[in-house]
């Protein structure tokens, strides 16, 4: 079973544990044996874990399936969580697509640096005045060139407090909001909040 679908031993005796998969009996010497459906069980494994489904998630399909009475229930039951994974996984794209877009534009602005007639240093890379073909940076390098460009700012407003490191952005920053100054309470935030530290 290991070898015809490219798992470990382990995995399979996981998939077991948890209800996933079943013998069908066992040799003499004590092996496993498994019917030929069993290794479409384990593409089927396969393909949930694919769409973003734990093997808990998978296990709870199973048994919310066989534990419906009728089956237009069962049915309800799985078009309900199909369509809450079909939203997570668009929502999923959207976000790989929003992506590719900054690395696209991201990699044209770092080709024209091939040909930079300068040779500038570091620092003299965040006042550029090279054409790169676009009005603006791309935020996945502004992220990168804010802190050196604006840490003597930084250091006078902070009054002594620890200057920001080159690479280490403020979130606001990024999305387009000035830090509070020092000393102001911070809006408070709906949903989950992250704590920096």
């Amino acid at each position: 079973m290991a070898r015809n679908t490219g798992k470990t031993v382990r995995a399979i005796h996981l998939y077991e544990e948890l209800g996933l998969l079943s013998p069908a009996t066992r040799s003499s010497g004590g092996f496993r044996l498994y019917e030929p459906r069993a290794i479409e069980r384990v593409r089927w494994i396969d393909m949930l874990h694919g769409l973003g489904f734990s093997l808990h998630e998978m296990r709870d399909v199973l048994q919310g399936w066989w534990s419906s009475e009728l089956g237009p229930e069962a049915m309800q039951r799985l078009r309900t969580l199909f369509q809450r994974k079909l939203e997570e996984t668009r929502a999923a794209i959207d976000r790989h697509r929003q992506l590719e877009a900054e690395l696209t534009q991201g990699l044209a602005y770092l080709e024209t640096c091939k040909v930079c007639p300068t040779h500038e240093s570091v620092r003299g890379c965040v006042t550029c005045s090279h054409d790169h073909g676009m009005e603006h940076e791309p935020a996945l390098l502004a992220g990168i060139t804010w802190a050196a460009e604006n840490a003597t700012k930084t250091r006078e407003r902070a009054k002594g407090a620890r200057p920001i490191e080159g690479g280490f952005v403020p979130l606001e920053r990024v999305e387009g909001r000035e830090p509070p100054e020092r000393g102001t309470p911070r809006p408070r935030l709906l949903g989950k909040e992250l704590d920096s530290r």
